[in-house]
C-alpha cells in the first residue's frame, strides 16, 4: 500500500478530528482542526505553544513538551487559559517528525459541550460524525423543540381553565360576576376583615318592559344597566347578577352611611334615564336596600343578606325608585328618600 500524502493524512485529519493540534517537537501548533481553531479564534492558532494556549489541569505541573510527551496515552483534562472557561478533555500520542518527536493531540468538550456550544457558536457540521457529541446535540435540539411545545401546551391549558373559571363566575348576558362568584368574594372578605357595604338593587317596572317590548328589549335593558351601574363604581367595587333583574353590589373598604346613601341616589338617577331600544323607548328605575358590614359584631353573610333583601322590600313598599339603609330605625326619613 502506497504512503499517505502529509495533505491527504491532514485532510483526513481535519474530517474525523476536527479539534485536533498537531504539536512540533518544540511544542509549537502546526496543524489544528477546523473546530479547534473556530474555538480558539480570534486569536491565531498555528504558530502558538499549545501550553500557552491550554492549561493542563489533570495531570498537573507539566511545562513543557517533555513533560507532555511523557503524558502518551493518558486522559487529560485541560482548559483554556483565555476566555470562557470549558473543561476539555484529550489524550496525545507522539508523532515522529523527521527524526524528532512531536505529537498530535485530540481534544473533545465532554459533558460541557452543550455550553460549549452556546458559546462557540457551534453547530453539528463542526464535531466528526460518529462523535457522541452530536447525538449529544441532537438530544439537546429535541428536547428543547419538546419543551417549547410543553411549554405552548401549558400556555394553552392556562389559557383554557383561566377561560373556563372566568365564564363560571361570570354572568353571560351582563359580562357582571355571578352569584357563584359573589359567594367566593364574600368568603375572602369575610376572612381577611375587611370593612365592606353590601346593597342589594331590584329594577323597577322591568317585567313591564318584557311584556311590553319582548325579551330582547329586556336583555339590552339588562346590558346597559350592567355598563351604568359599572361607570359609576370604582374598580375595587363589585357587581354580581343573582337573578333576572336583581344585583347585588360590594363596595370595598365602605363603612359610611352617608356615602352609601349618596351612591344610592346616583344609581337611581342614573337607572332612571331611558333606554333606546329599535327605536322604542324603555323606562325602568331601581330600588335599593342596603347594609355595611361595621354594623355587626361579626361578619354574618347570610345576615347581611337577609338584612339588606328586607331593606329592599321596604323600599319597594315605600314606592319604588327608593334607597333604605338598615336598619331603619329613626333615621327612616333621610335613609328613605322618594328619588323616582
Amino acid at each position: 500500500m502506497s504512503r499517505v500524502s502529509h495533505e491527504a493524512f491532514l485532510a483526513v485529519l481535519d474530517r474525523i478530528c476536527p479539534m485536533h493540534a498537531v504539536l512540533a517537537p518544540t511544542g509549537h501548533i502546526v496543524q489544528a482542526g477546523p473546530t479547534l481553531a473556530k474555538v480558539i479564534m480570534p486569536r491565531a492558532v498555528t504558530g502558538t505553544r499549545f501550553l500557552d494556549l491550554f492549561e493542563l489541569v489533570r495531570p498537573a505541573r507539566v511545562h513543557d513538551m517533555t513533560g507532555l510527551l511523557a503524558l502518551d496515552g493518558a486522559r487529560l483534562r485541560l482548559r483554556l487559559r483565555a476566555g470562557p472557561r470549558h473543561a476539555f478533555k484529550g489524550v496525545l500520542a507522539p508523532l515522529d517528525m523527521a527524526g524528532e518527536r512531536g505529537a498530535l493531540v485530540n481534544l473533545s468538550f465532554g459533558i460541557s459541550v452543550i455550553e460549549a456550544v452556546r458559546d462557540f457558536g457551534l453547530t453539528g457540521a463542526d464535531f466528526a460524525a460518529t462523535d457522541l457529541a452530536t447525538e449529544m446535540l441532537y438530544m439537546l435540539e429535541a428536547k428543547s423543540a419538546a419543551m417549547e411545545e410543553s411549554r405552548k401546551l401549558n400556555l394553552r391549558l392556562e389559557g383554557a381553565r383561566i377561560a373556563a373559571q372566568e365564564q363560571a363566575f361570570t354572568d353571560t348576558l351582563t359580562g357582571l360576576k355571578n352569584r357563584r362568584a359573589l359567594d367566593h368574594i364574600l368568603d375572602r372578605m369575610v376572612q381577611g376583615g375587611e370593612d365592606f357595604a353590601l346593597m342589594h338593587l331590584d329594577l323597577d317596572y322591568f317585567k313591564r318592559v318584557n311584556d311590553t317590548h319582548g325579551h330582547a328589549a329586556g336583555d339590552h335593558v339588562l346590558q346597559v344597566v350592567a355598563r351604568r351601574m359599572l361607570s359609576l363604581i370604582r374598580p375595587s367595587d363589585v357587581i354580581a347578577r343573582v337573578g333576572g333583574d336583581e344585583f347585588i353590589l360590594l363596595f370595598v373598604g365602605s363603612n359610611a352611611r352617608d356615602w352609601l346613601a349618596d351612591v344610592a341616589h346616583r344609581l337611581i338617577r342614573r337607572l332612571e334615564e331611558p333606554v333606546e331600544h329599535d327605536g322604542r323607548i324603555c323606562r325602568i328605575s331601581a330600588s335599593i336596600g342596603a347594609t355595611l358590614r361595621s354594623l355587626y359584631d361579626h361578619a354574618d353573610i347570610a345576615r347581611m343578606l337577609a338584612d339588606s333583601d328586607q331593606a329592599l322590600y321596604a323600599a319597594k313598599e315605600a314606592g319604588r325608585g327608593c334607597y333604605v339603609i338598615h336598619p331603619p330605625g329613626p333615621e327612616t326619613r333621610t335613609t328613605l328618600r322618594d328619588v323616582g
